[in-house]
């Protein structure tokens, strides 16, 4: 398990922050650092095991247990209530990761129509509609974050996963296209592209020996990228030390990309 402790920033305590995925990899790391700091967390996975023992664990490391909500992203009206009932709990969110997605391997001559439609779904769909559901609130606080999680797989032109290397593109041009509409109202929207990150999934399912030379020999810093680094940065676009960035993309990779 990756036990990189978080940095501090300032001006996340008592603030509500919604993410997406929360339950486990890279969007556990989200939770845990996010409450760490003091800050009000809701979020939302399919992981419902793996979710409660997240909130057990987080309760015991800050003595505040995370809300969590089950859901589907895929089900954008329960993404929406997941949304207000944060609200209603933890008042307006301030801050919103959307992180949930899903990276499985698939060749371009087996992708179907309805692959197409539920890899749009689970990957980009939901983070527009998410921000569209906030966005109220951020602006009756006055501002606010959105944090997008993209990806360098793009970038590299890897091959395998041609559907979610478009998805991972298309948020991007989503963030910048938010940022400017968000603007006005004090509101930032930042991308957070991580490299090959070190979560139990990727090790179990994709991280081979021969993977990880391929990594070490693409990256400038010949050391592994876990979940920890990526919620550091999350930290540091959440907080005030970031309240002129805007409309970027944040890639923690190592020096890969």
């Amino acid at each position: 398990m990756d036990t990189g402790r978080p940095s501090s920033y300032g001006g996340l305590a008592d603030k509500t922050v919604f993410l997406t995925g929360g339950g486990s990899g890279i969007g556990a790391a989200f939770t845990r650092a996010f409450a760490g700091q003091g800050a009000r967390v809701a979020f939302v996975d399919i992981a419902e095991e793996a979710s409660r023992a997240l909130v057990a664990q987080t309760q015991k490391e800050t003595g505040t247990a995370p809300l969590f909500i089950a859901c589907d992203i895929r089900d954008i009206a329960g993404l929406q209530a997941a949304i207000e009932k944060t609200r209603i709990e933890l008042g307006d969110v301030r801050v919103l990761i959307n992180n949930a997605g899903n990276d499985d391997r698939h060749a371009l001559e087996q992708v179907t129509l309805a692959y197409w439609d539920e890899r749009i779904a689970v990957n980009l769909r939901h983070m527009f509609f998410a921000a569209q559901a906030v966005a109220p609130q951020m602006k009756r606080l006055g501002g606010g974050a959105i944090i997008n999680l993209g990806s360098i797989i793009w970038r590299l032109k890897l091959t395998g996963v041609p559907v979610y290397n478009v998805t991972k593109a298309s948020i991007t041009g989503l963030t910048r296209v938010l940022a400017r509409e968000f603007g006005p109202f004090g509101i930032r929207v930042n991308t957070l592209s991580p490299g090959a990150v070190w979560t139990e999934r990727q090790i179990k399912m994709w991280y081979t020996p021969e993977f990880e030379q391929e990594v070490m020999a693409g990256q400038c810093l010949k050391t592994r990228v876990l979940p920890s680094d990526v919620a550091n940065m999350a930290l540091f676009l959440a907080s005030d030390a970031a309240e002129k960035c805007t409309a970027q993309d944040f890639i923690v990779d190592g020096g890969w990309s």
